[in-house]
Order: structure tokens, then sequence, then C-alpha cells
């Protein structure tokens, strides 16, 4: 046992150090697959881990009670909560005001929160750039001073009452911007807005004739209780109309801002994992194919199908592993670079993923690695010795209706039609790159094509920020899917250039040109990409429509996308495929007789 296992790793690390191209190749597929799908759960964790640290920098309460009404009645009715079982500390009651910000000429919903400048016990912001509160200055949450691209010593008006940012801050007591639940002093109809602090003095101008309301902030013996603290029954009453929010609930409206985006990654990683299993497969082909010769010497001295399998998966193994840990740290450390969903908190998700995390990436690519791998490894494994000693190609199943079909072609089609059907599993393999390919271009054409829904807040519409992260995310996708696309191209031309170079040199010997045979061997990778480009557009369209919006794309950028793929797969090809149609003949068959 020990000897079969020092051979395994020594052919491995052979291999490895041999195959350098073909080894990077694999290692870029299943990397980038693995970090889209580590983009996509990271998202979840670029939100929690920052809000607990957020929660823990700024001593963030455990519950927020707003009651159903505003006025002085508001004061007297918060005030018994701060001695109820179970509430260990506390801070407010503040005041709130509901109004209007204005700033460069954009007027959006605002609450204004008066607050003084002695740190509270429960709920104190961390000011990020600036100082806190002062007379005649506003503080501004940063996520929403983000969205309205507000500066330091900018003058906004708020209530009408012109005033100067003086600094920006975060806070664990509300979501970020948009929901920070604005609404009317003696409503409870939420609305969208953004979130401000003003000195504790200014308010009562600043509101004018509008009551304010109040807002107290809890600390719970029992952080989990929520509501319950304060209300076991949950009907009294007595707070019918208060609004009552848990430091979950804040940490899970503020991750639902993007949820689009996570689901767009995840559905995107699955695409590319068949992009990436492909592009394994492709150039688990090429090798098999360069390695009957020694298939044939290892069963030769003794190796069995299990040994020839263990020898032949090692290796793909190993780089799977290698690949897992390089997609996890780029998508671990891309994530918050490309989505800052994160910027309503303080700190960032760190250094180091959960484990959850770790372990499906790393089952991931694993999967990604053996799905690919898997066939061509048993059937090399079931050569024979002697076939796999002669190094002869497999013979090809012959079909009545494709041989008649080509025989009335032109020759260049007449070649690329008899390649395909030699080798129809790498044509599916072709079918398959075109149509995931074009399905994520499709994908991102029709959120193109949504009407732009804006956030309503108030007075003035602003972008959504959920969209522009999901565009992002989908983007993103189809990037990487181009990219590994391209990849799998190349070796799928790579791969068909050394399995046809002895039937493309009889073709020639026969009387075909080297243009002819280059054409032919471009034209059987263009005619599978056909019905992979037909099929990825209504794929991609359909993909998406059923998360989430109503509106096709223009035919227009539809049979753009289309014909553009198909463009990209002919000039990709065509030049490996010229420079394999100009050996010399009789080198190619030389090698082959000998």
């Amino acid at each position: 046992m020990a000897g079969r296992l020092l051979l395994v790793c020594r052919l491995l690390m052979r291999d490895l150090l041999r195959n350098r191209t073909e080894t990077v190749l694999l290692l870029v597929a299943i990397t980038a697959a693995t970090a889209t799908l580590t983009l996509g759960l990271t998202l979840n964790e670029l939100v929690t881990r920052p809000y607990e640290r957020t929660r823990a920098a700024t001593a963030g309460p455990d519950l927020v009670v707003e009651t159903g009404f505003p006025g002085p009645g508001a004061l007297d009715a918060l005030a018994p909560l701060t001695t109820l079982p179970g509430v260990t500390d506390h801070s407010g009651p503040y005041p709130l005001a509901f109004l209007a910000l204005t700033a460069r000429d954009t007027t959006v919903r605002v609450i204004v929160e008066g607050r003084d400048g002695t740190p509270a016990a429960v709920n104190r912001p961390a000011v990020t750039d600036g100082t806190w509160v002062r007379p005649d200055g506003v503080v501004v949450e940063r996520t929403f001073a983000d969205a309205l691209g507000m500066h330091l010593g900018d003058t906004v008006r708020v209530g009408g009452h012109p005033l100067h940012v003086i600094g920006f801050a975060v806070t664990a007591a509300r979501p970020v911007y948009p929901q920070v639940h604005w609404h009317l002093p003696s409503s409870n109809l939420v609305e969208k807005g953004g979130l401000v602090w003003v000195d504790g003095r200014d308010i009562a101008t600043l509101a004018g004739d509008q009551p304010l309301s109040y807002t107290l902030n809890l600390r719970l013996t029992d952080p989990e209780a929520g509501s319950r603290a304060v209300d076991p029954s949950g009907s009294n009453p007595r707070f019918r109309g208060w609004s009552f929010r848990s430091a979950r609930d804040i940490a899970n409206s503020s991750g639902r801002q993007n949820g689009q985006a996570e689901t767009a990654l995840v559905v995107g990683s699955w695409l590319l994992t068949g992009l990436a299993v492909v592009g394994v497969a492709g150039i688990v082909a090429g090798r098999v194919i360069a390695r009957r010769r020694r298939v044939g010497l290892l069963k030769a001295v003794g190796a069995g199908p299990a040994m020839i399998a263990a020898v032949h998966l090692a290796e793909y193994l190993v780089i799977a592993l290698a690949a897992a840990g390089a997609g996890l740290a780029t998508g671990w450390l891309a994530a918050p670079l490309l989505f800052r969903p994160s910027a309503g908190f303080v700190g960032s998700a760190g250094l180091d993923p959960p484990l959850r995390v770790v372990l499906t990436a790393t089952a991931f690519a694993l999967a990604i690695a053996v799905a690919a791998t898997l066939g061509p490894v048993i059937r090399a494994a079931a050569t024979s010795t002697t076939h796999a000693l002669a190094d002869a190609p497999t013979p090809p199943r012959r079909r009545r209706w494709a041989v008649g079909l080509s025989r009335r072609l032109p020759t260049a089609l007449l070649i690329g039609v008899r390649v395909n059907a030699r080798r129809p599993h790498r044509a599916r393999l072709v079918t398959v790159n075109t149509l995931i390919t074009t399905a994520a271009l499709a994908a991102v054409l029709t959120i193109l094509a949504q009407d732009d829904d804006p956030l309503n807040l108030g007075y003035s519409e602003l972008p959504d920020p959920r969209n522009e992260r999901t565009l992002h995310a989908m983007v993103i996708v189809a990037g990487v899917a181009c990219f590994l696309a391209l990849l799998n191209t190349i070796v799928s031309t790579w791969t068909a250039v050394l399995d046809t170079r002895h039937p493309l040199a009889v073709a020639r010997a026969l009387g075909a040109t080297p243009a002819q045979a280059g054409v032919g061997l471009a034209v059987a990778q263009l005619l599978p990409a056909v019905p992979g480009v037909a099929a990825g557009i209504p794929f991609g369209i359909g993909l998406y429509l059923f998360f989430d919006g109503e509106q096709y794309p223009p035919a227009a950028w539809t049979l753009t996308a289309a014909f553009g793929v198909l463009l990209a797969v002919a000039l990709v090809t065509a030049v490996p495929a010229a420079a394999a149609a100009r050996r010399p003949v009789a080198d190619t068959l030389r090698s082959a007789a000998t």
C-alpha cells in the first residue's frame, strides 16, 4: 500500500510540473467558479459580522421602542419601561422629527433625532468622519450621505432651516438607508428615507408646528426576548400602534438590502459550475489523449483499473483543493471592495471566513473536479493494454446520416461535420459552453431592459441600491462566464487539434487544401455553438424573469449578443485551426506510422 501511494505521489508531482499550462487552466477554471459562489455566500456575512461589531462599538440597544403617538404624552408613556424587570440599562427618550432634507436640489424624507454631546450608555453612534452634534450642525448616517453624495462642510436644509454637515456616523439602533422606518408622527405606515442627528436644542425649531415623537433604547437581560420583555402577552392594548425593533430585526432589515445580489451570485455560481465542468472536462480529455501510452505502461507493469483511476484523479483533486483555497480567498476579500454592503457599519467581515463558507467552497471545487474527470478517467482505466500501448485513437462511430449529409457539402463543411461526428461528446461540450455564456449575457440584457424602479423618498426619487448591487453581481457573473468560455473554447480547439491531426492529414493527402482543413476545424467548433446560442438566449431571459422583472429585452440586443458570441467563437478557433492545418502532411503521417 505504501509503495502504491508513493508511486501516485511521484506521478502527481511529475504531471503538475511537466504540464504547467494545463494545470494553470484547470486552476483558473475551478477558482473562478468557486470565487463567485464565495461572493454570494459572503454578502450575508458582510452585513452580519459588521453589524455585530457596530453593536459592540456603539453600545447598540437590544430593543428600540417608539410610541404610537407624538407629543408630551409619549414621554410619560415611555418612562415606566425603563424600570421593567429584564431591563438593565437604557438611553433616552430622544426626540424625533419626521421632516424633509434638501441637499443639492434633492429633497428626501429624513428622520431627525435630537441628541446631546454626552456619551449615552446605550446607543451612542460612532462618528466615522468629522465631529458629533453641535448647534447649527447636522451629522448624517454614512450610507445616506453616500447616496446623496454629501461631503463635510456642505450646507443642507432640514425642515427649511440651513445646517452645516459636520460629521458622518453609523448606528446599530436603526436599519441602514433607505430602510430607516420613516413615518408620519401619528402613523405606523413606514416609508423609505434617511437618518440624521442634530443638537437636541435645535430639533424643536426644525420641527416647527410638528409635534415631536420619541424613541427609547433598552438593554435587556435576555437580548432575544425582544418586545416580549415589554409586552409578554403581545396583545396589551396599551401598546397598540407602538413600534418595537429588536437588534435581530434591525440586522435582518439591513441584510435584505443584499438579497437580490446574493441570489444572482449564487445562481450565477451554478451557471459557472457548468462552464468550469466543461473546461475541466475538455482539458482532461486532451490530457487523456496525450497519455494513452502511459496508461498502457502502467497496466503492463501490473497496475489495475483502480490504480490507473487513482493516479489520474489524485492530480485533479489536488488542483481542486488549491483552486478552492484561491477561490475562497478571492471571493472573501473581493466582496467588500465590489459591493460595500457594510458602509453603514463599523469595521468589515474580517479575514477569517466562517467554517460553513470554507466547507461549502471546498466541497464545491472538489465536486467540479470529480464531475468533470470521472468519466474520462474511467474510460482511460478501462482501455485495453494493447490499445493503450499502441497509442491509437479510438475508432469513431460512423453514422450513415452524417456520412450521407456531409457527402454533399463543400469540403470545409464536410470536414467540420465529420470531425464532430467522430467526437460528439466534445461537440456537446461546445454547445453547453455557448449556452451558459449566452444565458448569462441574456440575463444582463434583461435586467437592463427593466423599467428603472427608483426609491420614492417622498419628494425625490433616487436609484435603488438593491438594483445597482444586483446589476453589479450579474455583470460580474457574465464577465467571469465570458472569461471561462474563452478558456474553454481555446481548450476545446486544442483538444480537437490533437485528436484530428491524423484525419486532417489524410484529408489533405486526398486533396484538401490547408485553408479548407483549417476552416473545417473552425467550423467543427462553430456548428455546435449555434444551437447553444439559440437555446441560451431564451434560457437566460427566462431565468431572470423567474426571479424578478417582467419585460423582455429588445430583439436587436439579443441578436447582437448572439452574433457576438458566434463571432468570438469563430475568431478564437481560427488561429489555432489554421496553424494546425499548415503542419506538413508527411510529418503527421510519419508520426502516425511510428
